[in-house]
């Protein structure tokens, strides 16, 4: 089973067309968060002929599924990568883009907290940490 046919119980299963194929391609081609354009480019510098539009379809399918993370960066644009199938959150380089999956037990226990002194129950959350990385910072 591809990454791209997994689904699981709370997530939908995402038939493998031609265009979900290229784009998970490209996906695999970067460690980094890429916006959708940066995919579609090098989707289309591979020969491959699909949308603008299919992508950003694509993409928002493949997160859906759980697939790829989705995050806003500091701009407010959407960029993704494919990252592990555990919870996370993200460091994220301004500079380069270098990302790294953190985990975050004190916000985990702080979001629950909270939640539960206002009553919310089936919480979920994301938090993503922008700065400059170590050889940014030194350049």
């Amino acid at each position: 089973m591809t990454s791209t046919e997994r689904g699981g119980p709370d997530r939908p299963t995402v038939r493998p067309t031609r265009q979900r194929r290229a784009v998970a391609a490209a996906l695999d081609a970067f460690d980094d968060f890429r916006s959708a354009q940066e995919i579609h480019d090098l989707i289309s510098r591979q020969g491959d002929s699909v949308g603008l539009a299919t992508v950003y379809r694509t993409l928002s399918t493949l997160a859906d599924a759980g697939e790829v993370d989705m995050l806003r960066t500091e701009e407010g644009e959407a960029i993704w990568r494919r990252c592990s199938g555990t919870h996370h959150h993200h460091l994220v380089c301004r500079a380069c883009g270098a990302t790294v999956e953190v985990e975050g037990p004190a916000v985990e226990q702080w979001a629950d907290t909270v939640a539960a002194e206002h009553g919310f129950a089936a919480i979920s959350h994301t938090l993503e940490v922008f700065g400059t990385c170590r050889s940014c910072s030194t350049r």
